[in-house]
């Protein structure tokens, strides 16, 4: 009986752990955060995968950046993720997610200047 309900935590921590960075999230509820621009991720989780599309729009045409495609994996302890970030022009920048309390913390780690380089996204959507 023990193994048992060892096993179902486990269970049930790993399963709540693999979908932390799925949804769409973005900085348009950051209060903090320079609103010169808004940056989006719709992005999904699969085991240790990440997929999807960012998107960075403003008011100022220089900054937009159109649809770019994400993709990345998740780390072992499921709360941080390193992701790339390409666009259609085919410039990248690299990028870490930490999930934190309901906000996902981003680190621009690298590459070209599509993206901003550290700000809190919030979830908008599942």
């Amino acid at each position: 009986m023990k193994k048992f309900i060892l096993l179902f935590v486990f269970i049930s921590y790993t399963a709540y752990s693999q979908n932390r960075f799925t949804g769409t999230w973005s900085t348009e509820n950051c209060k903090s955060c320079s609103k010169k621009y808004i940056l989006k991720l719709n992005i999904a989780q699969s085991v240790s995968k990440i997929y999807g599309t960012a998107e960075i729009t403003s008011d100022d045409k220089n900054l937009e950046s159109g649809i770019m495609e994400v993709s990345g994996y998740v780390y072992v302890l499921g709360d941080r993720a390193q992701i790339k970030i390409k666009s259609k022009d085919g410039l990248s920048a690299g990028a870490v997610l930490i999930a934190n309390d309901g906000v996902i913390e981003f680190a621009k780690r690298g590459g070209s200047d599509l993206i901003p380089k550290e700000t809190i996204l919030t979830k908008l959507y599942d």
